[in-house]
């Protein structure tokens, strides 16, 4: 056999070994010395990049061999642009993290165009909450409850196709019968918000409740804004007052696609990893993870910027991807279709 032959053989071989090698590693041996990213699927300022930002500044202490961990954007049609490449192209070693919208990782069931990914293949990390979203009006235009839409016109800003800002209105439109009009083309939450006070539009759907307070935590004592609906499966303690979108379905069916939108809530803040990371290091990732959701000095950082912590693990996650990705057909077909 000849010398070049021979190479052409055996480096499959070490390329094999040396792998092999490296996912032997401990994970504390894996991580000593190494950075972690924790990709946020949106811009600056909104909800996502304020719980990205803040899982970053704590994390690393709680992963074996104590990483440093950086917050980085990547942001484009409402976190869909990180999902793709998180299941594509990232690294796989436990190196990259990501959080995307709550609701991106079921834009498969429901046949939205441009997801490129199974949402049941992604390393589930965890959820920093169990998230109520909202639908609130700017008070100027005199909009002050949900029956009030199915009347009139409201304008409400949204980013991306698969983020709750354009889904829950169009769901609301289809399902209940509201009248409001979607304008889209935000980089994020925080740019919705800004286009409000413009005057650009009159209101938000699809708002998280921790973002409300975190960002803007004086426009509902001020009365700056109304709250017209909660948009999850139970109401939040601060909304005693304030329906549910459930509340207001007329059948059966209205409230099985219902919800089938807002089992997302309980994913309110996901990060995950893509697919294939090793065992262990998924396990130390999501151990950190919690460890770091009972952290005094975390959850003092949290109380700090106003934002709600009520994590769900990252097994949970999992079996709740797992289950919505079982959908009954009809289910989801009529759910897609009030997207359109």
């Amino acid at each position: 056999m000849s010398r070049a032959a021979a190479r052409v053989l055996i480096a499959p071989v070490l390329v094999a070994l040396l792998t092999a090698a490296a996912y032997a590693e401990t994970p504390a041996e894996f991580y000593k010395g190494k950075s972690v990213d924790i990709y946020i699927g949106y811009s600056t300022g909104g909800g996502y990049d304020l719980y990205g930002r803040l899982l970053a500044r704590h994390l690393g202490k709680h992963l074996p061999g104590n990483p440093s961990v950086t917050p980085k954007n990547m942001d484009g049609a409402a976190s869909l642009t990180l999902a793709n490449w998180l299941y594509k192209s990232a690294l796989k070693d436990g190196t990259v993290l990501g959080t995307i919208g709550r609701g991106t990782a079921l834009d498969p069931v429901l046949g939205i165009k441009g997801a490129q990914f199974d949402g049941t293949k992604f390393t589930w990390i965890g959820s920093a909450n169990n998230e109520v979203s909202v639908c609130a009006a700017w008070s100027a235009t005199g909009i002050g409850k949900f029956e009030d839409v199915l009347d009139r016109e409201m304008s409400v800003g949204g980013t991306g196709p698969s983020d709750d800002t354009v889904q829950f209105p169009r769901l609301l439109n289809a399902v209940l019968g509201s009248k409001l009009k979607i304008v889209t083309g935000y980089s994020g939450g925080s740019d919705v918000t800004v286009a409000m006070e413009r005057g650009e539009v009159q209101g938000r759907c699809g708002w998280s409740w921790s973002s409300l307070t975190a960002t803007r935590p004086t426009w509902v004592a001020d009365k700056k804004i109304s709250v017209l609906l909660q948009l999850a499966l139970a109401k939040h303690e601060d909304l005693p007052d304030v329906p549910l979108a459930t509340d207001l379905a007329k059948t059966d069916e209205q409230k099985q696609i219902l919800k089938l939108f807002f089992a997302r809530q309980v994913m309110g803040r996901p990060f995950l990893g893509p697919p294939g990371i090793p065992a262990e290091r998924t396990q130390a990732l999501r151990n950190a993870f919690m460890d770091t959701m009972k952290d005094p000095d975390f959850l003092a950082d949290a109380r700090k910027s106003r934002l709600d912590i009520d994590p769900v693990s990252g097994e949970k996650l999992e079996a709740l991807m797992r289950e919505m990705y079982e959908t009954p057909p009809d289910i989801a077909r009529k759910a897609a279709e009030a997207l359109r």
